[in-house]
C-alpha cells in the first residue's frame, strides 16, 4: 500500500474521513442495499479521488463468475476483464492500481464474496485505511444480502416444495401428477407461464396441459400426436437432467415444441421420468424478457427434479392399483361373457331401488327373461355359437329399456331386467313385448340365421310384493308361467299378479 498511501495520502483527509463516518454511521442504522452504499461512497469518492464510475461485483461461489450488482457512472469496456485480475494476486494482496482503475478485493470471514472496481482521476490518493473500510462494508453488505436471498429462497423452495409433496401424494393418475408439478414449477421458478407434456411409448405427445396461458389459446393442443423428438429441448433432458436456459435462441426451435409454442425467450425444462424411463417434460419460463438462472435456481430444479420422478411414479402405481381394483370390481359385478351385470349387482340395486321407491312412494319393476330354443341352438351350431347368441341377446335387450334401467344376466340363458323411474303396468307390459317382438326377429351367427324367443314374467312393486326378494319370485313364477303358455309361438310375457 505504500504507492498508495505516500504523498497523496494527506490530500483530501476531511472528505476520506466524512466517506468512513457516513458508512460507519449508515452501517449501524440498517442493512442497506449495495447500491445505496455505492451511491453513499460517490459524491466523497468524487471529491476525494476524482472518481468517475464503480462497480460492485458479487462472486458466484457456484460459477466462479462475477456479476454486476451495482454500478454508478458510465460502466467501461475493461471493467470485468480488470476486475478478474484481482484473482491473480494472493488474497492479501493490495488492491490493483492500473491505467486509471482500481480494483479492490471484497472479504470477509476468509472469503472473497466480490470485488469494487473504481475509475477515477488520483485514485492513488485514497488511503489505506479508508479502502480498508470500503472493502469490509461492501464486503459485509455483499455477505447479509447473500444470506438473506439464501434465506427466502430455501424458505420459498421448502413451501414450494412441501406444497408439491402434499398435493402430489394425493395424485391418482400420471397426468394430475404432472399438472401439480408444472404448477409447482411455474410458483418455484416465479415465471410467467408453464406447461406440461406426456409422451407415450412410440415418443408422440399425448397429452398437454399449460399454466397462466390464456384459455383460449389452442397452439398447445395441435402439438398432441406430434413426435418429440423434434423438440430440441427434449433432446437435452430426455437423460433425467433439467435444462436452464436464459435466452431463448428462436432459430432452434421446431414446429413440435412448446419453447416455440409458448413464444419463450427464457425457461427451465424438468424431465418427467418413472422407473421406466422418461415420460414427459415441465416447461416453465418467461415470455417477456430473458432471464439469469443462478446456482439457486439449478438447485431448485434438480430439486424439483428428484421430487417429480417420486411424484409421478408414485401416482403411476395408484393409477395402475386403481384400474385393478377397478378391475376386480367389475368383473365381481358383472357377467365375463356379455358384460351385463351379474345376479350380485342385480340384488344391491334392486334392494336400493325398493327402498327409494318405498321412501317416494314410488315403484319398480322387475322382469325376469328366459330365451326360448337356446338349448336347440347350443345342440345343433355348438356351443360357441351359442355364447355368441347369448352376446347378441345382451345387446338386444339394451337397446330396448332406457339408460336408466339395469340389464343383468343371471347365468345361462336367464336374464333379468329392472325398471325404475316408477314403471307402471303400462310401462313394463311395453318394455316386455318389445323385448319379445326384438328376440323374434333371427340373430346372424358366422353367416348362419338361427332364430329363438323370450318369455318374460313381470312383477311390480308395490302391487305384486314389498320386498326385493318376495318380487324376486313372483316374477320369476310368472315367466315360468309365459313360458308354459307361449312354449310353441316364440315367446311372450305374463304379470304376476295373473298367476
Amino acid at each position: 500500500m505504500s504507492g498508495i498511501s505516500g504523498a497523496h495520502a494527506v490530500l483530501e483527509a476531511d472528505a476520506q474521513d466524512a466517506l468512513v463516518a457516513d458508512l460507519v454511521s449508515s452501517m449501524t442504522r440498517d442493512t442497506p442495499s449495495v447500491q445505496h452504499v455505492l451511491n453513499l461512497t460517490t459524491p466523497h469518492l468524487r471529491e476525494a479521488a476524482g472518481l468517475t464510475a464503480a462497480t460492485v461485483f458479487d462472486l458466484d461461489s457456484e460459477t466462479g463468475l462475477l456479476n454486476a450488482v451495482a454500478r454508478v457512472g458510465e460502466p467501461g469496456r475493461r471493467d470485468l476483464l480488470t476486475a478478474g485480475k484481482i484473482f491473480r494476486m494472493a488474497a492479501g494482496a493490495p488492491p490493483l492500481l492500473t491505467a486509471g482503475q482500481m480494483a479492490v478485493r471484497l472479504r470477509i470471514g476468509g472469503q472473497t464474496v466480490g470485488v469494487l472496481l473504481l475509475t477515477g482521476d488520483d485514485l492513488a490518493g485514497l488511503r489505506a485505511d479508508v479502502l480498508a473500510t470500503l472493502a469490509l462494508i461492501f464486503a459485509t453488505t455483499l455477505q447479509g444480502l447473500a444470506a438473506e436471498r439464501q434465506r427466502q429462497f430455501l424458505s420459498h423452495a421448502t413451501t414450494v416444495i412441501r406444497r408439491l409433496f402434499e398435493q402430489g401424494m394425493a395424485a391418482t393418475s400420471i397426468e394430475a401428477a404432472a399438472r401439480i408439478l408444472a404448477a409447482s414449477s411455474a410458483e418455484g421458478f416465479r415465471t410467467e407461464h408453464g406447461a406440461v407434456c406426456l409422451v407415450d411409448g412410440d415418443g408422440l405427445i399425448r397429452y398437454v396441459h399449460s399454466v397462466n396461458v390464456p384459455d383460449d389459446d389452442t397452439t398447445l393442443n395441435g402439438l398432441v400426436g406430434c413426435a418429440v423428438a423434434g423438440s430440441p429441448v427434449w433432446q437435452t433432458i430426455k437423460d433425467g437432467h433439467a435444462a436452464l436456459v436464459g435466452d431463448a435462441d428462436p432459430a432452434t426451435a421446431r414446429p413440435c415444441d412448446l419453447v416455440r409454442a409458448m413464444d419463450l425467450r427464457s425457461y427451465v425444462a424438468l424431465p418427467l421420468m418413472s422407473a421406466q424411463g422418461p415420460v414427459g417434460m415441465i416447461l416453465v419460463g418467461d415470455s417477456t424478457a430473458t432471464r439469469d438462472w443462478t446456482s439457486r435456481d439449478r438447485l431448485l430444479a434438480d430439486q424439483l427434479s428428484v421430487e417429480g420422478a417420486l411424484i409421478v411414479d408414485s401416482a403411476g402405481m395408484r393409477q395402475a392399483a386403481q384400474a385393478h381394483v377397478a378391475e376386480l370390481s367389475h368383473q365381481a359385478f358383472h357377467d365375463s361373457l356379455t358384460g351385463l351385470p351379474n345376479r350380485t349387482h342385480l340384488i344391491e340395486r334392486a334392494e336400493r331401488a325398493v327402498r327409494d321407491a318405498a321412501g317416494a312412494h314410488g315403484r319398480v319393476a322387475l322382469l325376469m327373461l328366459d330365451l326360448n330354443g337356446f338349448k336347440q341352438v347350443n345342440d345343433t351350431a355348438g356351443h360357441q355359437a351359442g355364447d355368441v347368441l347369448l352376446q347378441q341377446v345382451a345387446k338386444r335387450l339394451l337397446g330396448a329399456v332406457r339408460d336408466d334401467d339395469v340389464v343383468c344376466r343371471l347365468g345361462g340363458d336367464e336374464f333379468a331386467i329392472l325398471l325404475t323411474r316408477d314403471p307402471d303396468e303400462a310401462a313394463s307390459s311395453a318394455v316386455a313385448f318389445r323385448i319379445c317382438d326384438r328376440l323374434r326377429e333371427p340373430f346372424t351367427i358366422d353367416g348362419r340365421e338361427l332364430s329363438v324367443g323370450g318369455s318374460v314374467g313381470i312383477a311390480l312393486y308395490p302391487d305384486d310384493a314389498t320386498d326385493y326378494e318376495t318380487l324376486m319370485k313372483r316374477a320369476d313364477s310368472a315367466m315360468y308361467h309365459a313360458k308354459r303358455d307361449t312354449k310353441h309361438s316364440g315367446g311372450g310375457f305374463r304379470r304376476a299378479r295373473a298367476v
